[in-house]
């Protein structure tokens, strides 16, 4: 948060008209590192004083560049104490919207990736299996796209070999933005573009590019959209043969994570009078045995409502499938449903009868997925339900956060993009060639902070300075979002997560410094003072 503060602090930074180029520091014992303040900006006790003339020749302006460079390189490590680093708690709740659970009476729960965590060992499973699949029956582009619509260069990948960035460009008619038509419907199908959402996708994006890497190099002409629907069916049938179900029922032990704390999250929540519901796309026969293995024989108890085989996300808008009960066999019955009984198992179904047979309505409903689609955009967009999202890779991402190297490299990265955007005005030949330096330096720290989350793609949540597509639709979909439904563990049930307020472009110059120094401390920030 403070590199970005660094960045944006110069944001709209406009050259004044009686020189060529910002005014240069000064510093004061009460205030170090300060600019001369400008109209209407002043450091408390510090004395207004006159700005100091700009460099005039060449040379000096290329050295008063190095010199401000040298000065932001001292502010910033300044800024980054050694304990600076591991402030992120990987097991924390982090809130998207203001939400207190003293309000919410009812909690709601997808199984799979939600109550029950599956260990990473599965997705080879999941890749061979559906690669043999494949076999037996039979622009073409993965790629990341930010929250904007822009290709992240560099993120494009045919196959396993990564595309040029002028091939990509080329690609989109000489942009690297994708039109809203071709991104996605509602629940991110689009006419020519898939969101892959979850982790649920990285055996079949992985198939996909084996599969097309394969076609290329043996030069074998194919249909993109005929290899996308066959590699989609073919991980489509891992789970509707019950492939995936079988594996994870032999080895519960091996696949399935934190059984003991989601035991302990839902017992907990019952203790304190909260009732609970499960809606889930699996049969009943996987989750009974998964919640046997994690909660015990009782775990029924629990549960006010349990249905199976929802079929999410049409359970969520389809007004036409009933609900039917299901007896301990599996065997469905014939009856009409007009109540949903605790202890009882009910499939498909859908959510119009839902609320009108438990008549749980609104922000007094709590509902727990890991699809932003299937499980929570219709419940917060159309039903007014608060939604949390599970990302079990956010525990990864806090811990590569929390190190000193990503720490220092984004930090130094934003206060140098500060500094170009700043220090633009010069342009004598010397000057450029310090900014053309500067810029160099600055690409090659994206390209390293990138990496220390993935070589080929980065974090899941940024596209360099630009969140990603997934962030933006997890901000918009969840009101809570966290690695595991484990983390509700470390808060009482009464909690309010109160959502950090981000500074908007037009607040951040005076954000990042008046709360994090106290002062007007990064250098030259008055030299943005006189805009208007």
């Amino acid at each position: 948060m403070a590199g970005a503060g660094l960045r944006a602090a110069a944001r709209r930074y406009l050259p004044r008209r009686d020189h060529g180029g910002p005014r240069a520091a000064s510093s004061s014992p009460s205030c170090p590192g300060c600019g001369p303040p400008g109209p209407g900006v002043h450091c408390p006790g510090v004395p207004r004083s006159a700005p100091a003339p700009a460099p005039a020749g060449a040379a000096e302006a290329s050295a008063h560049l190095w010199a401000r460079y040298q000065d932001m390189r001292r502010l910033v490590h300044d800024l980054l104490p050694p304990e600076v680093c591991s402030l992120l708690n990987p097991a924390a709740i982090y809130a998207n919207n203001e939400i207190s659970l003293r309000d919410v009476e009812v909690y709601g729960f997808d199984y799979d990736y939600t109550l029950a965590q599956y260990a990473d060992t599965l997705h080879p499973e999941i890749f061979s299996a559906a690669r043999d699949i494949l076999i037996e029956h039979y622009k073409s582009l993965l790629m990341k796209i930010d929250a904007f619509h822009y290709v992240q260069l560099g993120t494009a990948y045919r196959g396993l070999q990564p595309v040029p960035d002028e091939e990509v460009i080329d690609l989109y008619g000489g942009t690297q933005h994708i039109p809203l038509y071709q991104m996605s419907g509602f629940y991110g199908k689009g006419p020519s573009i898939k969101q892959f959402m979850d982790i649920f996708s990285l055996p079949e994006m992985a198939l996909l590019s084996c599969v097309v890497d394969y076609f290329l190099g043996h030069g074998l002409e194919f249909d993109q959209a005929h290899l996308y629907k066959d590699v989609t069916d073919a991980i489509r049938d891992v789970h509707v043969k019950g492939l995936m179900y079988q594996w994870i029922e032999r080895d519960m032990e091996k696949y399935i994570l934190r059984g003991d704390e989601t035991f302990a999250v839902l017992n907990r929540l019952v203790a304190h009078g909260k009732q609970l519901f499960l809606i889930t796309n699996s049969p009943f026969s996987f989750v009974d045995k998964g919640m046997r293995h994690m909660v015990g024989p009782d775990w029924r108890q629990l549960f006010d409502v349990v249905i199976v085989q929802a079929d999410k996300p049409s359970f969520f808008t389809d007004r036409r499938k009933p609900f039917r009960k299901l007896d301990e066999k599996g065997s469905l019955h014939w009856d009409r449903i007009t109540r949903l009984e605790k202890g009882k198992i009910y499939r498909q179904g859908n959510l119009f009868d839902f609320l009108r047979l438990t008549e749980w309505r609104g922000p007094r409903v709590l509902y727990f997925g890991d699809h932003l689609y299937s499980d929570l955009a219709d419940l917060m967009l159309r039903h007014g339900w608060r939604t949390g999202a599970i990302i079990p890779e956010l525990e990864r991402e806090i811990r590569i956060i929390n190190t000193e190297q990503y720490m220092h490299s984004l930090t130094w990265q934003q206060a140098l993009t500060g500094l170009l955007e700043r220090m633009q005005t010069y342009q004598d030949a010397e000057s450029r060639q310090v900014l053309a330096a500067w810029m160099k330096e600055r690409q090659e720290l994206r390209c390293v902070t990138k990496a220390l989350f993935n070589a080929q793609f980065g974090s899941i949540f940024r596209t360099f300075h630009n969140p990603t597509y997934f962030s933006r639709r997890l901000v918009r979909f969840s009101d809570l979002y966290m690695a595991s439904l484990s983390c509700l563990l470390n808060y009482r049930v009464d909690f309010t997560f109160y959502p950090r307020r981000t500074p908007l472009q037009h607040e951040a110059p005076l954000w990042m410094d008046q709360l994090c120094t106290g002062c007007m401390k990064t250098p030259f920030l008055g030299d943005m003072a006189h805009i208007r």
